[in-house]
C-alpha cells in the first residue's frame, strides 16, 4: 500500500492511494455522491489487490482532501469528474484501466466509457443506475423518502460538534443497510470519523446533490462497448433493484449479480462475493 498522494489534475488536486503491485492489471475504485475514499475499507482495497490488481482508490472534488468549493455552490459536471478519473490514470502512467464505481461512481465510470473508451477495459457497477437526463421517463422508482427525511435534518446540526456530526453520518448509513445483514455501527462511525478528520470542508460534500443528468449522454448506454458487470442489492433504498435491471437493458451484454437482501452498501458480508466476482470480470 502506498501513502495517500495529492495529485494536480484539471486544474485541481485530487487525492489518491493505492494498494498492489503497479506491474499488475489496474482496478480505480470510484465512490459515491458525498463520501470519500475511506467508504472504500482498506482491507476491502487490500483483499482486491492480493487477487493480483493494481487497485487505486481516490477523493472525488468536494471530499476528503481533495479540492473543495464553497458548500452550496455547483462548479462542474459529471463529465468533469469523470475527466478528473481519467487524470487519476494519468498521475499512475496507467493507459487502461477496469473501472469499479458505486452508486454517483457507477454513473461517473459509464461517462468514462462513452467519452475515453480507450482508457476502459471493464465497468463494474455497484448499487448504481443509469446516469442521463431522462430518468423520469424511465418511471424508475424514487429514492426512499425516508432517507430524504433523515437529511432533510442536515440544516439544524450543529457541523461544530465532532461527535454530534460522527452520529449523524453514522445513522444516515444505517438506513442504507439491507436486510440481510447487520448494521456494523463500530465500522460505520470508524469510517465517518475518518471522513470527518481528513476532510478540508466537510460541507462541501452537499454539492454533489446539486449535480444533474447530462442531455449530452442521453441514450448513449448503446454506445458502452467493454465488458460490464451490475453489482446490486434486491433491497436498496437509494436506486431500488429496478435501476439494475435497466442498466443490463440499455448496455450491450451487461451481466447483472444481485445481492439478495443486500442495500446500498458495499457490506463486509458482501466483500467474497464481490471481490470474486470483480476478480474474474476483470481477468
Amino acid at each position: 500500500m502506498q501513502r495517500e498522494t495529492i495529485h494536480p489534475i484539471n486544474g485541481i488536486e485530487i487525492c489518491a492511494e493505492s494498494f498492489g503491485n503497479p506491474n499488475d492489471p489496474a482496478i480505480l475504485l470510484i465512490m459515491g455522491a458525498m463520501c470519500s475514499m475511506v467508504y472504500w475499507d482498506t482491507e476491502f482495497c487490500q483483499r482486491l489487490a492480493d487477487t493480483g490488481r493494481f487497485v487505486i482508490r481516490y477523493d472525488n472534488r468536494d471530499v476528503g482532501r481533495s479540492t473543495t468549493y464553497d458548500p452550496g455552490t455547483s462548479n462542474y459536471t459529471v463529465a468533469d469528474m469523470a475527466s478528473d478519473a481519467v487524470g487519476v490514470l494519468d498521475a499512475y502512467q496507467i493507459e487502461k484501466a477496469h473501472l469499479v464505481g458505486m452508486s454517483l461512481g457507477g454513473m461517473i465510470a459509464q461517462v468514462i466509457a462513452v467519452h475515453y473508451p480507450q482508457r476502459v477495459q471493464s465497468l463494474t457497477l455497484v448499487a448504481s443506475g443509469i446516469f442521463g437526463s431522462d430518468q423520469n421517463d424511465r418511471n424508475l422508482p424514487p429514492m426512499d423518502e425516508s432517507i430524504l427525511a433523515y437529511h432533510a435534518n442536515a440544516g439544524s446540526l450543529d457541523w461544530t460538534d465532532e461527535k454530534a456530526v460522527a452520529s449523524y453520518l453514522a445513522e444516515g448509513s444505517a438506513l442504507l443497510c439491507g436486510p440481510a445483514h447487520t448494521f456494523n455501527k463500530e465500522r460505520a462511525f470508524a469510517q465517518v470519523t475518518a471522513e470527518i478528520k481528513r476532510a478540508r470542508n466537510l460541507l462541501s460534500m452537499f454539492n454533489h446533490a446539486l449535480l444533474v443528468g447530462d442531455d449530452e449522454f442521453e441514450g448513449k448506454h448503446a454506445d458502452i462497448k467493454v465488458p460490464t458487470l451490475v453489482i446490486h442489492g434486491t433491497h436498496d433504498p437509494v436506486l431500488p433493484f429496478e435501476h439494475a435491471r435497466a442498466l443490463v437493458r440499455e448496455i450491450p451484454e451487461a451481466a447483472l449479480l444481485t445481492l439478495d437482501g443486500s442495500g446500498h452498501e458495499v457490506h463486509e458480508d458482501d466483500w467474497d462475493t464481490i471481490i470474486r466476482a470483480v476478480a474474474a470480470h476483470t481477468k
